[in-house]
């Protein structure tokens, strides 16, 4: 599909045709919601500002090397399970190999000591009581309860609640209850409050570090379910990485006769007499539809493409009170990718997240946690470096308003402080695995503004709404009582991680969850079935990819706008 090509212009439906969808973003919601629309006979268009598919789910490309932004693990990557079948019927995972790993996570501390976390939890029990036997009470505690949860089919609900009969919901139900008391105690138990029981510092340190980074406010019950998925097969990493996952749902929407147009900025939500009823590009250019789903970013849905007009107590609380409360939204991230002439380091586990302390990590630029994580990321999958070379992903957490006002206010000072990141990385390198200095080609940073430029998400967040914080409950009623709508406002819906929360399969569920509301408000069968596609993966496939603009420091660093 070319850039710029918006298909022919649409005015009102003709008579007897189909009804028209037209969706606002190619991010995963919103090529969900394009496939379930199509497959259910609906017809759809989806208008995208960026040349792209995927939001942050993406990659881009420099002197050869593919940087993969997205995925570190993908829910749903096991045959069977229920996340499993939404990204079959979307086609997400048409002839790819699964990578899976035997660890999530190494953490190390400033002295060198490491733990290694396992994702069997046999071998996880062993390895951590020989860290710290005056542990073993709470270690063995928590490696029972992940082999609980891997003895649990993995629930997923393909259907909103709202719309399941009295017998869906008992089922439902019934599935639960078995593990209720599980899910309940490890859901009350905070996880930093659960690390703090142990006595030795490494692990009340490196708990909280499982997902990489601490996520604070986040209880036990979802690093034993996203572990226990990891040893199941169930959080593997796909081929072709996260842009990949992306063009195959594109091809899938394109398959089903959807129309993507890139470089098509929606500037207006088009609304008569209360009911949405088309968009206007900023070319100018106005296309009708029986329903408008935007699949975007929150904030910039509600003040600008509906002009502040249309809003709920729910969106108020989301957009309005806590959307700058702390905790509610994921941490903005600095990503850096490291281009290496010649192999990985050699003994090296896929993922490694280093504790650097007050003071080291004081000298990394913006770094809220004082740890970095670094992972082999060209180990993963075909296609991210060129022949002899490798990718390193190195990513920390950090704010998105020192970054972006710098950029505003002093460009300059914007790359210096980007060129301070990349010198941090190889001292950091060099001294972790010495010769590797010399073999550097090129480090590329993106910060918060990076990912705000080039996505729109608002403060850069690329995962949006944090689960358990005090955003959860409220997201969660905006689909399951509200159905992604606003009061006042017919012919419109809302989809994606602004409204669903954050993750990959979320962003997938909440396009199937908008369609399958739209076809119970038509009386339109909801319909979905699991692509056919078997071509196996390669790297022809993610198609032509952007080639940023480069600036080149002495030292042969690149640093990305």
């Amino acid at each position: 599909m070319a850039a710029r090509d918006t298909g022919p212009q649409w005015s009102a439906r003709p008579p007897g045709g189909r009804p028209r969808v037209i969706i606002i973003g190619a991010g995963m919601s919103g090529l969900a919601a394009g496939c379930y629309a199509q497959m259910s006979g609906l017809e759809s268009r989806i208008f995208e500002k960026h040349v792209l598919p995927g939001g942050c789910c993406t990659a881009w490309a420099r002197q050869g090397y593919l940087f993969d932004y997205c995925i570190d693990w993908l829910i749903g990557t096991a045959p069977g399970t229920g996340a499993n079948d939404v990204w079959r019927e979307l086609g997400a995972l048409d002839g790819k190999r699964i990578t899976s790993f035997d660890q999530f996570n190494r953490v190390v501390d400033e002295d060198g000591r490491s733990v290694t976390f396992y994702n069997d939890p046999d071998r996880l029990q062993r390895h951590l009581l020989e860290i710290s036997p005056a542990d073993a009470r709470l270690i063995r505690s928590f490696c029972r309860d992940l082999r609980r949860f891997a003895a649990l089919d993995p629930h997923w609900e393909l259907k909103p609640p709202a719309l399941k009969s009295a017998a869906e919901k008992a089922r439902t139900l019934l599935g639960i209850l078995p593990a209720f008391r599980l899910y309940w105690r490890t859901a009350a138990t905070p996880m930093r409050r659960f690390a703090d029981r142990f006595q030795d510092p490494l692990l009340r340190q490196a708990f909280p570090n499982v997902f990489l980074q601490e996520l604070t406010g986040f209880p036990l019950l979802p690093y034993l379910f996203t572990m226990s998925c990891a040893h199941n097969g169930n959080a593997g990493f796909p081929e072709g990485g996260s842009l990949g996952l992306a063009r195959s749902v594109e091809e899938r929407y394109a398959g089903l006769g959807g129309h993507i147009g890139y470089r098509s900025r929606v500037e207006r939500i088009l609304v008569e007499d209360g009911r949405a009823v088309g968009v206007r590009l900023r070319n100018g250019q106005e296309h009708h539809a029986d329903h408008v789903i935007a699949a975007c970013d929150g904030p910039t849905v509600l003040d600008r493409l509906l002009e502040g007009r249309w809003t709920s107590p729910r969106t108020d609380r989301l957009y309005r009170e806590l959307l700058d409360t702390p905790d509610n939204l994921y941490p903005a991230v600095v990503s850096a990718f490291v281009g290496l002439d010649g192999p990985l380091p050699d003994g090296e586990p896929h993922s490694t997240t280093y504790l650097l302390g007050p003071d080291r990590g004081a000298d990394l630029p913006g770094c809220l946690q004082h740890s970095l994580v670094v992972q082999q990321r060209s180990g993963y999958s075909t296609g991210f470096a060129p022949a002899g070379k490798s990718v390193l992903h190195c990513t920390y957490f950090t704010d998105h308003r020192s970054w972006q006002e710098l950029r505003k206010a002093d460009r300059t000072a914007y790359r210096e402080r980007k060129r301070q990141v990349v010198d941090f990385l190889r001292r950091f390198l060099a001294e972790r695995h010495p010769g590797i200095g010399e073999r550097i080609e090129l480090i590329d940073v993106a910060t918060p503004a990076t990912t705000e430029r080039y996505t729109g998400n608002t403060y850069g967040s690329i995962l949006a709404w944090k689960a358990f914080s005090e955003a959860d409950d409220v997201s969660t009623a905006l689909v399951n009582r509200d159905r992604m709508r606003l009061p006042g406002l017919s012919g419109f819906s809302m989809a994606g991680q602004w409204t669903g929360m954050g993750g990959l399969i979320r962003a997938a569920t909440s396009g199937r969850y908008a369609v399958q509301y739209l076809c119970a408000e038509l009386g339109t069968e909801f319909r979905a079935w699991p692509s056919e596609g078997t071509e196996p993966w390669h790297p022809g496939k993610l198609g032509r990819l952007p080639q940023l603009e480069q600036r080149r420091t002495a030292r042969k660093a690149a640093v990305a706008e």
